[in-house]
């Protein structure tokens, strides 16, 4: 069963994973002061989840996790390997208001999440395309 995995940062600048599919009749939380810290959380409150069904003598559906974030971890996230700067190249935004979507301080209107989306997907596609000789 495939299911969204939602990433949001809080006010505090701490990120929280939940499931966002309303079939799943059960929550798993994951909390962590940074995103690869809070999906690991969350893989292991699907293990947890997974021994309590089994102990149940009920059986825990295959998941197939799909993960959707919110502007400020997605930031966060990837930049370990694409600098503000690198992503206000690619995108045309401003690296200080990138900034501020990492911090929390401002959040983007849908039309730039948009374009962030659309300029990150582009660049995804190019360098799947890259070959070596």
């Amino acid at each position: 069963m495939k299911v969204t995995v939602i990433i949001e940062q809080n006010s505090k600048g701490r990120y929280s994973a939940y499931i966002a599919n309303e079939e799943i009749k059960f929550g798993i939380l994951g909390e962590g002061n940074t995103v690869e810290e809070t999906i690991e959380d969350f893989k292991i409150g699907i293990e947890e989840m997974c021994e309590t069904y089994q102990n149940a003598g009920r059986e825990f559906p295959e998941l197939e996790l799909e993960f959707k974030y919110d502007m400020a971890s997605f930031l966060s996230s990837f930049s370990n390997v694409m600098t503000l700067a690198g992503m206000s190249r690619l995108t045309g935004i401003n690296q200080g208001l990138l900034s501020h979507y990492v911090t929390g301080r401002k959040h983007p209107r849908t039309t730039t999440v948009k374009k962030i989306r659309n300029s990150v997907r582009e660049f995804g596609k190019a360098l799947s395309q890259v070959d070596f000789v």
